[in-house]
């Protein structure tokens, strides 16, 4: 693709703020500019994109890179001022905003949710579950589902077409939000959480989210083209979202949707970036601080894991690891845009991209930036060990059909395998299969092991999938006890029950279960 974009060396220490620097990181001077903008050039030749921008943070410094379109029709190009809708990063800047509220003892971390939500309750369907707490919250483990009921796909109210009123939370949730899992047990990932943190900061702070966000977070970071409102300034750089499908690109409806605090927020490149070195410094840049740096700190160490030998979840960050480097994050989507940053927080190193119209951005973007960020780090890609030995004594108790739990579930783990998956041995080799219509995923992949000392540990090549590999490990479920698959963040983090035979008959109905006799009596004609 040609450079229709503006690339800027980005000397801007003075509104990033300097970074720290230590020995172990000076690998990442190897990649000079023409080096990156080649890398760019080579993502863009794999995964076509309409637009693309990426930054790079490093040494104190904000380089840029935009490649492609803001908007086909106008000709313009992606340039550092374009406006990305960043999706799900949002709730990092929520997930601020509330430990800003804890530094001040306005609210507490494990007190339940309800002290302090006024605008609508959060009704347990059951009567022994605990109260969610803020904590359970930010770590989507609060028991309250992604999607309510299937009608949330298509309902009216959750989303409009931008510029018509949107309902407030308080008529959405009209009735009470249901927490449908007992809270701190289960992963499940959900917007409708952080939704209900952003009502939190309203009820409590007595001022809007953008209006708190504003003063709280964006001015003292000096993010002037960063709001929750959609501003004339930000509308008049605002890139066009699109879809590549059979006839090429097009254009996304514009709407706006309920889930402010889970997914409102508009943004650049160069002010996530200024973010970004914030999160590297503490909790502050070259223009001021916004939390203490031992609030940041606990933000950043992991509150919830479904197993210690995963990176798992801080308060409002997806964790991750490039070697001994800790990585922190979050990825976003809007319909039209996709986005992704990443920091090594201890290293002063971190990378941003958005782009505004590019197929399964939601995998590549993810695997791009981690790419690129382990280079920056000095650290190899991670890749399937051939060097570690297989142990097929355990491969019979680990065999078997897994389900995702019941009654609540990532919906991205719903859509991409509703049926679960299956571990078996073919051909003499472990593999994992998804039960679903995806071929790929069907076929299976090889569970190849990923630790010498822990036969449970293993990894997956995702490069078929557009992925690079992630790391799985078999365990055991918080909740019942019973055997499970865990998976990494870039598989969602998604934990997967074992089916037991009264599983299975505990899902027949009596019914079926009389026609199965049926269908198997040996003394019907024809058996």
């Amino acid at each position: 693709m040609a450079r229709t974009g503006e690339e800027a060396k980005g000397q801007e220490e003075a509104r990033t703020g300097p970074v720290r620097e230590h020995a172990a990181h000076r690998a990442h001077l190897r990649l000079d500019e023409a080096k990156l903008g080649a890398r760019i050039d080579a993502v863009l030749n794999r995964h076509p994109a309409v637009g693309l921008a990426v930054g790079i943070i490093r040494d104190g410094s904000f380089e840029f890179y935009g490649r492609g379109f803001a908007d086909i029709a106008s000709g313009a190009p992606i340039s550092k001022d374009t406006v990305f809708r960043i999706g799900s990063i949002t709730k990092v800047f929520t997930a601020i905003a509330v430990m800003q509220l804890c530094e001040e003892g306005l609210v507490g971390l494990d007190a339940p949710a309800s002290n302090y939500l006024r605008s609508y309750q959060l009704v347990s369907a059951r009567a022994g579950f605990r109260p969610p707490t803020l904590r359970h919250l930010l770590t989507h483990t609060s028991g309250i589902p992604d999607v309510r009921h299937i009608f949330d796909l298509f309902h009216p109210n959750l989303s409009v077409k931008f510029g018509e009123p949107l309902p407030s939370l308080a008529e959405y949730y009209r009735g009470g939000l249901r927490v449908v899992a007992q809270p701190g047990t289960v992963f499940a990932y959900s917007n409708h959480g952080f939704a209900t943190l952003g009502q939190i900061i309203e009820d409590v702070s007595g001022t809007t989210l953008e209006r708190y966000f504003q003063e709280r977070i964006f001015q003292p970071l000096g993010m002037r083209d960063t709001g929750l409102v959609r501003s004339a300034p930000i509308g008049a750089r605002l890139a066009t979202g699109y879809t590549l499908g059979r006839r090429g690109a097009q254009v996304v409806p514009d709407r706006d949707w309920i889930w402010a605090a889970a997914g409102g927020i508009y943004s650049t490149t160069g002010d996530i970036a200024r973010f970004a070195a914030a999160l590297m410094r503490g909790g502050t840049n070259g223009h001021g601080p916004v939390l203490d740096p031992a609030a940041l700190a606990r933000m950043f160490d992991a509150h919830y894991r479904p197993d210690p030998r995963l990176p798992g979840w801080g308060l409002g960050f997806i964790r991750a690891e490039a070697g001994a480097h800790l990585l922190v994050g979050h990825d976003g989507f809007v319909p039209g845009f996709n986005s992704k940053f990443l920091v090594a927080p201890d290293d002063g190193v971190g990378v941003v991209a958005f782009t505004n119209g590019s197929k399964g951005a939601f995998l590549w973007l993810q695997t791009e930036l981690k790419r690129l960020l382990r280079d920056l780090l000095g650290v190899p890609d991670e890749v399937v060990r051939t060097d570690i030995a297989h142990h097929p004594e355990i491969w019979t108790e680990i065999c078997g059909r897994y389900r995702l739990p019941p009654r609540i579930s990532d919906l991205r783990g719903r859509l991409a395998m509703p049926a679960g998956v299956e571990v078996l041995a073919r051909g003499g080799h472990l593999m994992i299969r998804a039960l679903t219509p995806v071929p790929a995923l069907l076929r299976g992949l090889p569970l190849h092991p990923d630790d010498e000392h822990d036969p449970s540990v293993f990894r997956l090549d995702l490069s078929e999938l557009g992925m690079s590999s992630a790391r799985v490990v078999f365990g055991r479920d918080a909740a019942s006890g019973a055997a499970a698959i865990h998976t990494e963040a870039d598989l969602g983090g998604l934990s997967l029950i074992k089916r037991t035979a009264a599983d299975r008959r505990v899902r027949l109905s009596p019914q079926r279960r009389a026609r199965r006799r049926v269908v198997h009596d040996p003394r019907r004609k024809g058996a």
